[in-house]
């Protein structure tokens, strides 16, 4: 009888333990995601529902990656499928997963415990959280809790993740206070919450050196913002606003200030704009809205040339608006309503406005203003609230397109400037509650993308240019309160307007008033 040859015998033996090993493993992990889909109680778009079967293998389910080693789960990708659900326990048992992302949906009750079994795990975005659940999960380097209806406070376990570097607690149901064990994160670089924080900045944050992004937006902080955030000379995105933050602006920005984009509109803020605040060449949008500042135009930030956004609305600023020495060349969106401000209304500033005197090629598709802010995290610019067409609105992102003047409930005087006409792609145009005299210039039916123009309660007089007709995009005309004169223009998107356009001139007639014109 013929003796079988040792080696390939036993080359047979380990590979058919390999394959019965690795088939139990990739068992485990189809295991665990069936009982993670057997928790889902609502997937209106059937994606769980009509792929995730054991008739295909596991790796080819969506949202699920394999690594090509040893074909295990690795990465689990549900985000933004509208889920609702619980997570299992058995989701532990994924001991190669490095990365789960379970953001955007609708995940109740408590994040398991055994997912601290998942040593491999860096990325976690998800819900609820246990107080010791970051206990063993050393690697962590992401963690997005963002978009869910996560509720209770940071847990202290978050502060023994040393390599974390992205943290997301914004939209959702948290709460409590910034921890000061948060400088025990030293790798951060993106700290993001949202809504129902409260307390004080701790100081100990000025410790994270790495950090980039600090967004505070919409909780109900207050104190005083430690002086020291000045010092944080890679940060890119400042967002406070939204608080009840009190006190002055911290006065220090480095010399090497990377500064971008930086809110604390909608706060209790007092005293002048910090001069070092120029220090922050880059800087493309400034938002002090709705606080108590009192200060000059600052003149000084014209030599920040990236500057798009500067809006100062609603605070004690005064005196005149004049920046005849330097430019501002990119702005696009400049807001000073409800202060102080008098004088003309300064005719080479709108001169230098060349990103709205430069002609838009036509909007095609949806772009937001954004920069990659953070390693690789994409920064979107919140929005801004602005008057427009007869109401405040919030828009919840800022169009890269978006441009708009608004000098309204000032106390300018004297005439328009015709140079306003030549604001070619201008949007937003409002001039209202000043003392503007004089007639309105021809000009402004050169403003071939305006969509609402408001000069309501000045003195305006004189009559409304036939010109304005060429205003194709024009949703909202406020010329009610001033002394115009004689026949409103017809056709076009006049016919659209209301009594409540021309209220409070006692000379204009046509419609759609019931005034007719004798002579005309």
């Amino acid at each position: 009888m013929a003796k079988t040859p040792f080696l390939p015998l036993m080359f047979l033996l380990l590979f058919s333990t390999f394959r019965a090993t690795l088939s139990a493993n990739i068992t485990t992990d189809e295991s665990a995601l069936l009982a993670l889909k057997s928790h889902i109680t609502h997937d209106p778009h059937n994606l769980l529902a009509t792929n995730w079967s054991t008739s295909i293998s596991v790796c080819n389910w969506i949202g699920v990656s394999c690594g090509s080693r040893h074909y295990r789960v690795t990465a689990l990708d549900l985000s933004s499928m509208d889920l609702t659900g619980t997570i299992p326990s058995q989701l532990g048992n994924l001991s190669f997963l490095a990365s789960l992302n379970i953001r955007n949906n609708s995940f109740l009750g408590f994040l398991p415990t055994e997912l601290a079994n998942l040593h491999r795990l860096k990325y976690l975005n998800f819900g609820y959280l246990q107080s010791g659940i970051f206990d063993n999960l050393s690697k962590l380097k992401e963690l997005g809790l963002n978009g869910n209806q996560i509720s209770g406070n940071i847990p202290n376990s978050l502060f023994k993740c040393k390599e974390l570097r992205y943290l997301f607690l914004d939209n959702n149901f948290m709460e409590g206070s910034i921890p000061m064990e948060i400088s025990n994160l030293t790798s951060l670089k993106v700290f993001v919450i949202e809504y129902n924080f409260s307390g004080r900045i701790p100081s100990s944050l000025c410790n994270l050196s790495s950090l980039r992004e600090l967004s505070l937006f919409k909780n109900s902080l207050d104190g005083t913002i430690p002086e020291c955030i000045g010092n944080l000379s890679s940060l890119s995105v400042l967002d406070l606003g939204i608080n009840n933050f009190h006190g002055k602006i911290p006065e220090n920005f480095v010399e090497d200030c990377t500064l971008l984009y930086f809110r604390i509109n909608n706060n209790q803020i007092e005293g002048s704009l910090p001069r070092s605040l120029g220090n922050c060449k880059d800087l493309k949008l400034l938002d002090v809205g709705n606080n108590y500042l009192n200060d000059t135009f600052p003149n000084w930030l014209g030599n920040s040339d990236q500057l798009q956004v500067l809006d100062l609305r609603s605070n004690r600023f005064y005196g005149k608006v004049d920046s005849s020495d330097v430019t501002f060349t990119r702005l696009r969106v400049i807001d000073v309503s409800r202060n102080n401000f008098s004088g003309y209304l300064p005719m080479n500033f709108f001169g230098n406005l060349h990103a709205i005197r430069e002609v838009n090629e036509k909007k095609v598709g949806t772009e937001y203003m954004k920069d990659i802010a953070a390693g690789n995290v994409e920064y979107t610019v919140p929005g801004l609230s602005f008057t427009t067409k007869g109401l405040e609105t919030e828009f919840e992102k800022l169009l890269t397109i978006w441009t708009a003047v608004d000098f309204s409930s000032n106390q300018f005087m004297g005439e328009i400037p015709k140079t306003i006409g030549e604001l070619h792609s201008l949007i937003v145009l409002n001039l209202s509650h000043n003392c503007l005299t004089g007639s309105i210039p021809s000009s402004l039916g050169d403003l071939s993308e305006l969509e609402s123009l408001d000069l309501s309660s000045n003195k305006l007089h004189g009559r409304i240019p036939t010109e304005f007709k060429n205003l194709g995009f024009l949703a909202v005309l406020n010329l009610s309160h001033n002394n115009l004169e004689g026949l409103i223009p017809q056709g076009k998107q006049f016919d659209t307007f209301t009594n409540d356009s021309y209220i409070g001139n006692l000379g204009l007639c046509g419609l759609p008033l019931s005034k007719s014109c004798d002579n005309e």
